[in-house]
């Protein structure tokens, strides 16, 4: 009998638990804001990455072709060869990569930025304009 009247129940009690739950929740709130503008960066970095490799294909095009492609040949033109092509020596790209958020680069021929051609993306809500993620990027505006 004795046994019993000892044993206390093992356990935390709400209060630690709450306790638990608040350091946790205040460090998540400090570790945040760095991780999603680290996660801003890297998207940043590959949009600035695939736009200056299509650029770099697009120049071995023009080497090849004397001329862009025709805003109705796109970046498709990269990939295989445009009706009536002369003088074209591609495939210049295995496929054409995706912006991060899932959609085919935009290009424009002739550029509305005093650029040779525009190469570009909407953001990640695929309308023009917007600020940070919903940026605008292309190779006016990269680094």
């Amino acid at each position: 009998m004795n046994a019993y009247k000892h044993s206390k129940q093992a356990g935390f009690t709400l209060i630690e638990m709450m306790v638990v739950v608040a350091v946790i929740a205040l460090l998540a709130a400090a570790v945040a804001p760095t991780l999603f503008n680290k996660l801003q960066q890297a998207e940043q970095t590959r949009v600035a990455q695939d736009i200056r490799t299509i650029e770099g294909e697009l120049k071995f095009y023009y080497l090849d072709s004397r001329r862009y492609p025709s805003q109705s040949d796109g970046l498709e033109a990269l990939v295989s060869a445009p009706g009536g092509a002369t003088n074209w020596n591609g495939p210049y790209m295995e496929s054409l990569p995706k912006d991060p958020w899932g959609k085919p680069y935009l290009y424009a021929n002739p550029s509305s930025h005093n650029r040779r051609v525009d190469v570009y993306t909407l953001g990640a809500d695929g309308v023009t304009g917007g600020e940070g993620p919903d940026k605008d990027w292309g190779n006016w505006n990269i680094q």
